[in-house]
């Protein structure tokens, strides 16, 4: 949780300090993210098989399974991303023209997006990194290695951005957004690099061997692909939905989407101690499962669900009272108008809807059972998301106050969807295995 919550820095210090320079850049970063986070499928696709995977074959302890499995992880999802990253970088420039005529906001956003492709398959493995180790019952090591790419990264991201950083004496580089993308990449490379070389050398309980890392297994590459499908889908069509409506948001002009993008930033923040908590709890229900315990898995996913409520509802609670204030802090000091502190009471109780969300999916995680998790995002997205907000768009074509109000209708018939698959599917009965 405390890593998850200090990956979320990343981009709430990226967009305070971007927010310096103007509210274009605010929104080239914003839609570059979304359109990152379209590539970020293969990505899940592979991290989700691998949670249950790997501790399933933990708790049951078949060590050669998990060396194995955890080898190829990293092969796959590095093949992935490669793959990804081309992609994203020919498909970058049309994107933002079919997002906005805004020059500045183009220009700003293939400086920043250019950079962070670049480095997207190290991005990728990081995830994979921490993921072995968790897996494998060691929640510190990953920690210690986000909360050194976080510090890193906040301190470098002023430095690389202006020539005197704003509110003090202090000189800097003077790179504009692509300091911010450079103390991004280069903060995770470095995670990175001290986290893999720590697994090569024997820091972890899975030992990795150097023919496992560059030979494609295909049963095993199947299985990743097969079991983390339908999250992978569940979140391309997430993504699909969430660029539709900002998109709709867009028609309203670059400061909408500027707000827009600081207020998913710190929804994204306020989700990520939830998100943290769900994984680990994935990890323990996955070792449960293993052993054949069930009770242990139940009781592991109703301590997550009431943890993630009170801990996701304290970050939520300022945001509710505060909204003004909390939204002038990534504005470069401007202040917040009706827009943004409209979003900020919507984003709140959206948080509380994301908290219990978090606390239920973590059953099919580590069950490895995730097609409920891809029909609950379609019923809040495909059926809630997109056709409500295209109907606000064009009855209330004046306002932005409907479009806000959507996104959290949206997030509690998720919220419904997911409770009824938890409550009539035998979740906790789902094995995964590879021969």
């Amino acid at each position: 949780m405390t890593g998850m919550l200090l990956q979320a820095l990343y981009d709430l210090v990226d967009m305070f300090w971007i927010g310096f320079i103007s509210p274009s850049a605010i929104a080239a970063a914003t839609l570059f993210n979304t359109f990152f986070w379209m590539v970020e499928v293969l990505n899940e696709i592979v991290g989700t098989s691998s949670v249950s995977l790997i501790s399933q074959s933990h708790g049951a302890n078949e060590t050669q399974k998990r060396d194995r499995i955890s080898e190829q992880t990293l092969l796959f999802k590095f093949l992935l991303a490669v793959l990804g990253a081309v992609l994203l970088a020919l498909l970058l420039p049309s994107l933002f023209r079919l997002f906005t005529s805004d020059e500045a906001v183009q220009r700003y956003g293939l400086d920043y997006g250019m950079i962070r492709v670049l480095f997207l398959p190290l991005f990728f493995s990081s995830y994979s990194v921490n993921t072995i180790f968790r897996c494998t019952g060691d929640a510190k090591t990953p920690m210690k290695l986000m909360i050194g790419s976080a510090v890193l990264n906040m301190i470098a991201d002023p430095l690389l951005m202006f020539d005197t950083i704003p509110g003090t004496s202090i000189p800097g580089a003077g790179w504009g957004i692509k300091g911010a993308a450079i103390a991004t990449v280069g903060s995770i490379t470095l995670a990175f690099a001290i986290g893999f070389g720590l697994l090569l050398a024997g820091k972890s309980e899975v030992k990795l061997s150097f023919k496992g890392l560059i030979t494609l297994d295909p049963p095993i590459a199947k299985q990743l692909f097969s079991i983390g499908a339908p999250s992978g889908a569940g979140l391309l069509l997430r993504n699909l939905s969430m660029a539709l409506f900002l998109k709709m948001v867009a028609l309203h002009g670059t400061e909408a989407v500027a707000v827009a993008g600081i207020g998913f930033r710190i929804y994204s923040f306020g989700f990520m101690p939830g998100w943290g908590l769900s994984m680990g709890s994935g990890i323990v229900i996955g070792h449960a499962i293993g052993k054949n315990n069930i009770e242990e898995a139940k009781r592991a996913v109703v301590l997550t669900t009431v943890d993630c409520l009170l801990i996701v509802g304290v970050l939520a609670l300022p945001i509710f009272l505060f909204p003004k204030q909390v939204l002038s802090l990534f504005m470069g000091g401007q202040q917040a108008g009706p827009i943004g502190i409209a979003l900020m009471r919507t984003i709140a109780p959206a948080l509380l809807f994301s908290a219990l969300n978090s606390g239920m999916g973590a059953a099919f995680t580590g069950a490895g059972k995730n097609k409920p998790l891809l029909l609950a995002g379609i019923v809040g997205q495909w059926g809630i998301l997109v056709p409500c907000s295209l109907l606000a768009t064009l009855v209330f074509p004046g306002s932005t106050v409907w479009l806000w109000a959507i996104l959290l209708i949206a997030d509690g018939g998720e919220l419904v969807s997911r409770f009824f698959f938890y409550r009539r599917l035998n979740w906790y009965k789902s094995r995964v295995r590879v021969d």
